[in-house]
Order: C-alpha cells, then structure tokens, then sequence
C-alpha cells in the first residue's frame, strides 16, 4: 500500500478570515512548524502566540481552520476550544483560518497507514502518530476524509487550555494572588473572594506570560459542553438567507460572468464565433480561458448565461473512451498483470483453497458507475485583481491549493493574495477542484481593477465535474458450514489520486489505497482471504466523492457477503458476527440487529437487509426496511448504528448519519453519468435526478461511543446503504442487484 498515495489523495481547504488586532492562543507555541499566519496585520502591541484563539476588547473570537459546508464542523470545533477556555459557545465569535500550512490537517493523513482501522495496539498508534510528521512536511489544510474532528480533539482542545492557562497567569500576577487559588467559569477568571476579571481585561497582560510545556487538559468527567448538543452557530443566518455562499457575495461595481468550456473533458477549443452573443443586451465582453473555453461577461448573471449559449464553438474531441460502455471494457480490460496497483490483503492460501472447492466457488461480478457530486449551490467564485494584489472570495475545501493555484495563475506574489472563505453550499469532494477558481481568476486578470463573480450553469457543472470513479468488482468465495472460508476480491478502477493531484500537478509514485478502500480493512477475519486492485489507464476525470472508494467499494462487499450467507443457508448478520473478533465492530451490527428487530416476521412482499461498512476508520451497520408495493419498491425505514469513539455532538451526528444515508440511496437508487460520443449526458436534476422528499424513509439512528479513539462521522454512513437496500430488495422480491443504479432494473415509488 502506498503510504504516501494516501496522504496526498484528499488534500482540501479552508478560507480566510481578517482578523484585526488582539491576542492569540494555541497549540504548541514552541514546536509550531510554521509561522503563525495571524501575526500578520495584528495591531499594535498585541501578540499572535498560536492561531486559534483571539481574545481582545470587544470579546472572544475562535479560529476554526476548517470549511463549513453543512457538517456543523464550525460549531463542534469551536466547542473543542471552547470547553478548555471555559466559555460557552453562544458567547464567542467563530471565524475560518486564513489559508495556511500552520492549520495543516494530521489526520488525512493517518489513513495512510497500512493498518486496520480495528487494531489498535501501541504500534498501531505510533504508526497514525507518525503520519503527522509528513502532514506538517506537507502543510496541507484540508477539510475532508471525514478527519475534522479527529485532528481537531486534541490540538484545539489544547489552543484552549493553553488560553486558559495563560489567562490564569495573567490574573495572578494583576492580583498577586496563587494561581491555584483562581478558577474560570463563561469567560471570566474569578477569585476565592468572587471577584471576576473577564479576559478581555486580562488579554494585555497573558500575551506576555511565560506559557508552561505541561498544560493540562481537562478529564472527560469535567466536559460540559464536549458530548451535548450545541445548538449550530450557522443556524440562524441559513435560515434567515443571511449567511453568505459563494453565490451571494457583493462586490462594488462588480461584473458577472459564465463559462462554457469544452464539453469533451479534457479536450481544447480549436475555436469560436462569438458576433452574436458580443452584440446581446449586458454582454460587456467575451474573454479566452487559456484554450479550453470561453468566459463571458456581463452586467448580471443572466444575461451571461443567455449570452454563452449563442456562442458557436469547434471543440477538440477527447482521448478517452466514447461511451459508457467503453469505460466498463476498460475496466475489465485491466484485470491484467500490467495493470496491477496493489495486493493490500492476502490471509492464507486463497489460490489453494478456491483449487480445491472447483465448482463449490461462488463467482460474481458487480459494477458501479460514474456519479456527479451535484451540489446544490453551483459552482462559482469572484475574484478582484487591483494594483498587484488579488482578492478571491470561494467555498472551497482547500484554501492553501487556492492559494498557490490564484498565485499561479495569476502570477502575484501568495502573500498579496487574500482567500476569502463563505459557506458550502455542498461539498461532498467536489470543491476540492480548483477548476471554479482558476476560471475566476484568468477572468479578473483579463478586467484589472474590476471585481467579477464567476457562476456556473447547472449544466457546465454537471458535464464538467471530477466523478466519482467507475468500478468492476469480481469476488470468487467458497462458504464452509455456515460461514466463508475463502474470498478472493479483484477491483479495477481508475485511481483518485493519480487524477485529482494530477491536475494540481502533483505526481504520486506507489498504489492508490483509495481502489481497495472499504474492501481490504474490513473486520472480517476469514482464513483465506486477498484482496487486489488494479488501475484503470486514466482517461476522464475523476476526484473524491463522499466516501471516496468505499462509496462503491461497501455496495461490492456486503452484496457478496449476503450471497455468501445465502448460498451457505445463513442467516446474515449472524454469518458476519461468526467472522468478526472485533468488540465494537460487533456491538455496531449487534445493536442494528436490536433496532430493527430482525428476525421478525414480516408483512408479506417486506424485506430487511443489512450491510456493515468499515470507513475512515468508523463502523456503521445499517438495516433497511422495504416492501414491493404494485407501483415499485418503497423504502420505509433504514436502521443505522455506528462508532465513532467519543460523540462530541450527538445530535450533530445523527444529522450527519441521516444525510449521509440519504445521500447514499440516492447514488444506489438513480445516480449515473453516462457517456455518449465523448459528452456526458445528464445536464441538470431532470436526468441526474436525487432522493426526492416522498422516497426518503424514516430513519433511526444509535451513536455508540467505545473510546478507543474518537472518529470523524461525515462520510461513513453512506457505504452501507447501497448494500443494505439492495440485500433488502433480494430479501423482499427474489431479484438480486449488482449493478448501480438499481432503477436501470426497478421502479422506486
């Protein structure tokens, strides 16, 4: 497994923040390993000692390095610091880092590892530990990989307690009174005698003290806000249309504009006529995007649009296969020595033990598609270029590529550059792309001085995104008794990372872990047991989607785990219970068993099936309940049960399990991308549709908190449902699925 692969293939971003004047806490003042980014503009006489917690005279303000785009990491993360500094979260002010290595992501990168997720032993430790020696080599600020609460828990919970601490000092030495003898309660230091110094009145003073090597933390017994649930400080301006998005952002005198690029991905623009759109009502002008497009500009978005579909274009065609079926035969065409990327997981003798059962084996074949992120907020950035210095205002889940990307492009110095970040509205890996904001700023280089919002059609961002990869899964399994003895798992698929850091310049020696994701570090523990990936020659662009590998990797494990329990005349989830030693692992699918009541008899054409995904780190098992109505397959309930370690919001988290749920059934149920003639084909929601209102199910969710290390939750519940719903269709009609999506066989009502 290429250990550094991992590290690099989710690489993300934050935005900035313009902090002016006051003091700085946080981790590890004297083993920073970059410069503070705060220091930078800080008014005189205040000091910058970390860059997570400001305190000046209007109040308490909290760095939060990482980008919001529906997660809640705004509010958890700010809490972390916040439970240390003792000050409720209600009373601070939460801004996003500046794009900097100092807020580089440790925990990325601990999957980097080539170490079960379950084993958690002292080595195991040293090993994750060790990943954060490269993550600081490589400074990457990056939200994503559902690693934002991972690498937060400890590094701002001390921000914090390092603020707190230094507070104390201050208030000690103004009183002349022992440290030991004051306490801190809602952002005031207080005395034996109960007199309260706020920190405001002490920031001066702590900027100077000497801070301890040893502050401590606090125990989990002492937690009063870590494990409740914290009302989300973004709640109030998203339901009152006051947060700012990308799309919402206003500039002085600013322009709008549209892209249309080469619908071939990939592929150039021979050339364009464009007399009739130039001479249509607020066109102001129609700019070259390198020679892969056009931009154009106009007085509002609109205008923009209609101008842009005017345009006559000569398109260069493409290198990579014509249809979607040409994609398959790629895939299957690289089950081949050549084509080899990675034995990730070889336990006995497979080729011994599949010689020996011959017809026994159980052989099967799965596929999964293309799909599109189709965020509900389109792509867009404004970008400003005015006297050698460049303003960029994006949602963008990865602010220090941003950075080196508008500097690149534009050619200004990074530190003349300011990254401005809004809210997602969406993310799922789609804006970990740069392609929106290298657009955005090959336009502002073109108008100097003039700012420029750049907004996508629905359509150029469907036919242009970075999909999640297609993939041919074969499993050859033998069942012994009522359980597997042997499985031998082949995955061809393209390789994330060699895209995606690819078009960030980046080349990456070694396998890609992300093809095996999901497959090789799963709890089961069967006698014989390899899993091999293969690497299909790249061709159309394709990134990180929620989940990354495990999106299809899960729908292509549980579906031959329940054949296997089928084929052995196995109850399901008592057959993966015999192959898992895994407590918690376990106690996840012990408890979705509870849940659901399985085993219950059930209405007639009702049918329960479950599926249990080990991803980023997290399992979660999920039951779903269907029934085979005359018009199609109605879900009614989905079960999920899952382990993240320590809950720091639980309801927070369920948020998550159910929208990642959600998003999963819409991947299974409908989604594709589909190729013709080199083009995609879906445009818009009308042919890429998603779950609509009527079709979600009620779902029930259980967090189990087993401690041994704390998880991030974003991503993890989407695998299973895939699975889950397509072992509950078999269990309820006879018909098994094993190519995505399922509504190419059946009706969803």
């Amino acid at each position: 497994m290429s250990t550094l692969g991992k590290i690099t293939r989710r690489s993300f971003v934050i935005g900035s923040a313009a902090i002016a004047g006051g003091v700085l806490f946080g981790v590890y003042k004297y083993k920073q390993p970059y410069p503070n980014p705060l220091k930078k503009g800080l008014a005189p006489g205040n000091t910058a000692l970390t860059p997570y917690v400001l305190i000046n005279a209007i109040g308490v303000t909290i760095i939060v390095p990482r980008a919001e785009m529906g997660q809640g990491v705004k509010t958890t993360l700010a809490a972390l610091v916040a439970e240390e500094l003792d000050i409720n979260v209600e009373n601070i002010t939460i801004e996003h880092g500046v794009p900097s290595h100092a807020y580089y992501n440790a925990a990325v990168l601990e999957e980097g590892v080539p170490i079960p997720p379950q084993d958690n032993s002292a080595m195991a430790k040293m090993a994750r530990n060790f990943m954060h020696v490269p993550a600081k080599f490589f400074g990457v600020q990056a939200t994503g990989g559902s690693s934002s609460t991972v690498d937060a828990f400890e590094k701002m919970r001390m921000a914090g307690a390092t603020a707190r601490e230094a507070l104390l000092l201050a208030a000690s030495a103004k009183l002349n009174v022992p440290k030991n003898t004051l306490s801190t309660d809602n952002g005031e230091v207080i005395t034996q005698d109960g007199k309260r110094l706020a920190y405001t009145e002490l920031a001066s003073l702590a900027a100077s003290v000497e801070l301890p090597d040893d502050v401590k933390l606090k125990p989990q017994s002492q937690w009063k806000q870590i494990g409740k649930s914290i009302p989300r400080v973004d709640m109030v301006e998203k339901c009152t249309g006051t947060a700012t998005f990308g799309i919402d952002v206003l500039q002085d005198e600013m322009l709008y504009a549209t892209v249309k690029v080469n619908p071939n991905l990939g592929a150039k623009c021979n050339s364009y006529t464009a007399n009739n759109a130039a001479s249509m009502k607020g066109v102001k002008a129609i700019l070259p995007l390198a020679d892969v497009g056009v931009a154009v500009v106009a007085t509002n978005t609109w205008y923009a649009f209609k101008a842009a579909e005017k345009i006559d274009f000569d398109w260069a065609k493409t290198d990579y296969g014509q249809t979607t079926e040409d994609l398959f035969a790629s895939a299957i065409a690289a089950f081949t020595e050549e084509h080899h990327d990675s034995e990730t997981r070889n336990d006995g003798d497979v080729e011994a033990a599949i010689g020996q059962a011959g017809d026994a084996t159980v052989h099967r074949e799965y596929r999964a598609p293309l799909l599109a992120h189709a965020t509900m907020e389109p792509m867009n950035a404004t970008a400003l270029m005015k006297n050698g210095e460049l303003d960029v205002w994006v949602g963008t889940q990865m602010a220090t590529y941003a950075l080196s990307e508008a500097s690149r492009v534009s050619g200004i110095d990074p530190e003349n550059i300011r990254i401005h970040t809004t809210y997602l509205g969406g993310g799922f890996g789609r804006r970990l792309e740069m392609d929106f904001i290298i657009y955005a700023v090959m336009v502002a280089k073109q108008l100097e001085g003039t700012p420029v919002k750049v907004t996508w059609t629905r359509e150029e961002d469907m036919t242009h995104d970075s999909y999640r990869p297609f993939a041919v899964a074969r499993f050859e399994g033998i069942t012994k008794g009522k359980s597997v003895s042997a499985l031998d798992v082949k995955i061809s698929s393209p390789s994330v990372m060699e895209s995606q850091m690819g078009r960030l310049g980046v080349s990456i020696p070694g396998p890609d872990s992300t093809i095996v994701q999901a497959l090789w570090d799963q709890a089961y523990m069967i006698e014989n047991y390899r899993v091999t990936g293969y690497r299909v020659p790249m061709g159309i662009p394709v990134s990180s989607w929620r989940s990354v590998g495990a999106s299809q990797n899960g729908f292509f494990n549980e579906s031959m785990m329940d054949e296997l329990a089928i084929e052995a005349n196995a109850d399901p989830i008592e057959m993966r219970l015999g192959l898992i030693t895994h407590q918690p692992t376990r106690d996840v699918l012990e408890t979705v068993a509870k849940m659901a009541n399985w085993g219950r008899d059930l209405p007639e054409n009702h049918g329960l099936g479950v599926a249990l995904v080990t991803s980023f780190g997290v399992p979660v098992a999920e039951i779903i309940e269907v029934v085979n109505t005359p018009r199609g397959i109605k879900i009614l309930n989905v079960y999920v049960a899952a382990d993240v370690g320590i809950a720091i919001d639980p309801v927070n988290i369920e948020a998550q399990l159910i929208s990642a749920v959600n998003f999963g059934l819409a991947g299974a149920m409908m989604g594709e991308i589909t190729l013709l003639d080199g083009k995609v084909q879906q445009t818009n929601f009308h042919n890429y549709d998603a779950i609509r209102m009527h079709q979600a199910p009620a779902i029930h969710s259980k967090i189990l908190e087993n401690g041994e290390r704390i998880r991030g939750i974003g991503e993890p519940g989407t695998p299973p449902a895939a699975p889950a719903l397509a072992n509950a269709i078999y269990a309820a009609t006879g018909l098994r699925l094993r190519e995505m999506p399922f509504n190419k066989q059946i009706q969803f009502v």
